[in-house]
């Protein structure tokens, strides 16, 4: 019988890697067409600018962040929810702790844990 659900991966504070200063990042659970992603950011954080081939899907737990694309600035909190397109642009800030769930496809190489 072929695997149907993948293991738990439980929530860790503890267990999440600092990819720059002000940012957490736990990765939750992935396939080879999708990742599930948690960020935590601290009030302050600037993210760099950057862009990716994955699409992202973006959902604010708690908090309040500022996005910038090519399509504009905008805020957004608790609750709400946004897709970035693959190879846009973009930046994120935190204007307050925050806590972030980011979906992509597919999952990114880069943040899978090494083996």
């Amino acid at each position: 019988m072929s695997q149907q659900v993948t293991p738990v991966i439980p929530s860790q504070d503890a267990g999440m890697s600092v990819p720059e200063p002000g940012l957490r990042r736990q990765v939750m659970t992935y396939t080879d067409n999708l990742m599930l992603v948690r960020h935590r950011m601290e009030k302050g954080w600037v993210g760099a600018r950057h862009s990716h081939p994955h699409e992202q899907m973006v959902f604010i737990l708690s908090g309040k962040i500022q996005f910038e694309s090519p399509a504009g600035t905008f805020l957004v909190g608790s609750g709400d929810s946004f897709i970035v397109l693959g190879n846009i642009e973009h930046q994120a800030s935190a204007l307050e702790d925050s806590e972030v769930l980011d979906i992509f496809t597919p999952y990114r190489e880069d943040y899978a844990p090494k083996a």
